[in-house]
């Protein structure tokens, strides 16, 4: 039987609530599915927009080996250096030379198995960068060299953007995930490359939210259109992501399971 590495990825940690639901459910999940490397999407960690240094060394004390990153991975000035100093958080590839940190980072797992970690961003309606399918590319040619496991975080707001992307490098890397929306879909499935794709992994945060956000100031800004400070809502708190698991040989994806906990 050919030996396999589990990828555990979880969707879009949103404030306080979002790391209670870490502290609170992670252990149990990790317990459940042994994998061997857990990968988050932290961008919204702290109050909703952004990452701080020491939110960001919270997430990696309630095991997340890798965070990944994308649009408000700028929100908090502060992280600036830490994304240039530290190998465990990445932002979106894509951005221009002279950005700070990486978009590209290789982990390797207790048991010596090394997985690559690509984190892209999308374009179309956000903001114009350069180009993630030229970027993905690139960055997949080069890992591909040395690493046969590789996971790719697509931020984006489009789902046919995320798809075209999964259909792009289908074959070439283990799993294609979904972020950025914050709603879990249901269209997990392995391409006929052996690549798994998700167009959303969910969020972690309130349930009883709009995108984790109080719903009655979300509300306000749509009736309105004046500005509004938007806050992280705190009831009916879930973890939501995938497992992926994959052969270690060659790095094919052989199943992709969502997953979706309720805190308390």
């Amino acid at each position: 039987m050919d030996s396999v590495t589990k990828i555990l990825f979880i969707g879009d940690i949103v404030g306080r609530p979002g790391r209670l639901a870490l502290r609170g459910l992670l252990p149990r999940i990790v317990g459940m599915h042994s994998p061997d490397v857990v990968v988050a999407n932290g961008e919204n960690a702290a109050g909703g927009f952004g990452i701080t240094p020491e939110i960001a060394s919270e997430l990696h004390k309630l095991q997340v080996d890798v965070i990944t990153t994308g649009n408000h991975v700028w929100d908090k000035k502060e992280i600036y250096d830490y994304l240039g100093s530290s190998v465990s958080i990445v932002r979106p590839l894509n951005y221009p030379a002279g950005a700070p940190g990486a978009g590209t980072t290789v982990f390797e797992c207790a048991s010596g198995v090394k997985v690559g970690i690509i984190n892209l961003i999308g374009r179309v309606f956000m903001a114009t960068l350069d180009c993630p399918f030229a970027a993905g590319r690139e960055a997949v040619a080069r890992l591909r060299q040395t690493v046969p496991i590789i996971m790719v975080d697509m931020h984006a707001e489009a789902s046919s953007e995320k798809a075209a992307m999964a259909y792009f490098l289908d074959g070439t890397v283990s799993a294609v995930i979904g972020t950025h929306t914050h709603v879990q879909t249901s269209d997990e499935r392995i391409l006929s490359g052996g690549t798994a794709f998700i167009t959303d992994a969910g969020m972690t945060g309130a349930a009883d939210s709009v995108i984790g956000m109080r719903k009655d100031e979300i509300i306000q800004r749509f009736l309105t259109q004046l500005p509004v400070k938007f806050e992280a809502a705190t009831k009916d708190v879930e973890l939501q992501g995938v497992v992926v698991t994959v052969k270690t040989g060659d790095g094919k994806a052989v199943k992709i399971e969502r997953i979706k906990e309720k805190l308390g």
